[in-house]
């Protein structure tokens, strides 16, 4: 019994049909091994033929799809060359099409521009905004930090109108109510606002996170007033050409240079 390759049907290590010698058998199957490996274009099975993959002359190479100058004056010489010499182009729509190529290109070299432009603005704000380090900025916030080093947590209450009693009240970061006190809101507009630190008994409160909240009577109805707190920077960050330098502050976290509402030394 002979063995039959499934390539082609044919028997493997059997005599020829015509009786040749076995050797002639042998040089046929060298020389069809050579030619296969030596072109390997097909297996014979047309599911092991899909699942190769392509050779590497096969595989195209990537294509820059962005015309420059020089290609846009190569069209342009090409049209002038196939141009009918009974009907030339027109001088205003040669020059149309030459000043929208570069209006297109200076438009491109324009936007670097902006882009570098950006990157420069971006560093100037940043060595600006290092002068911050050390100080204290008033920040839209009602939430401050209190340490041993800084006891003391200090803002402004912006009321509307003239206000006769504005009630401060004091709460941590889980919303529970410190202590209590009024402030004189007669005068209208901006109300300094500054908490020694203790509770409502006196003894001083440990470093954290507090927040102060204010309320008053405006046209007989008690209203909650808005309320920004100061915080000391500790450093700067670099940020990008949106979003600016960042401020990095202390036990609260970060702020961009923008949403700062003062500077002050408190």
């Amino acid at each position: 019994m002979s063995l039959i390759n499934p390539l082609n049907n044919q028997p493997l290590g059997g005599p020829t049909q015509s009786g040749a010698p076995s050797k002639q058998a042998s040089s046929g199957t060298v020389q069809a091994a050579a030619t296969q490996s030596t072109e390997q274009t097909s297996t014979g099975n047309p599911f092991l033929d899909a699942i190769r993959l392509p050779d590497e002359k096969s595989i195209p190479e990537a294509n820059n799809q962005e015309l420059s100058q020089e290609d846009f004056f190569s069209l342009l010489s090409q049209q002038l060359s196939m141009q009918d010499p009974f009907k030339p182009v027109d001088n205003d729509q040669m020059i149309a099409q030459m000043a929208a190529f570069s209006t297109v290109d200076g438009i491109s070299n324009l936007n670097d521009e902006i882009m570098n432009l950006n990157a420069v603005m971006t560093s100037s704000q940043a060595l600006q905004a290092s002068g911050l380090v050390g100080q204290k900025v008033l920040i839209p916030s009602d939430t401050g930090f209190i340490s041993e080093e800084e006891p003391v947590l200090k803002g402004v209450v912006s009321t509307p109108e003239a206000i006769e009693t504005i009630v401060v009240r004091i709460e941590d970061d889980k919303g529970q109510l410190i202590t209590t006190f009024n402030l004189d809101g007669s005068q209208g507009g901006n109300v300094d606002v500054s908490w020694d630190g203790l509770d409502k008994n006196g003894d001083p409160m440990p470093s954290g996170i507090y927040s102060i909240k204010a309320s008053g009577r405006i046209d007989g109805q008690s209203e909650e007033l808005a309320v920004s707190t100061y915080a000391h920077v500790t450093s700067v960050s670099l940020g990008t050409a949106s979003t600016g330098s960042i401020l990095n502050l202390r036990g609260i976290g970060g702020i961009k240079l923008g949403d700062v509402l003062a500077v002050s030394e408190v």
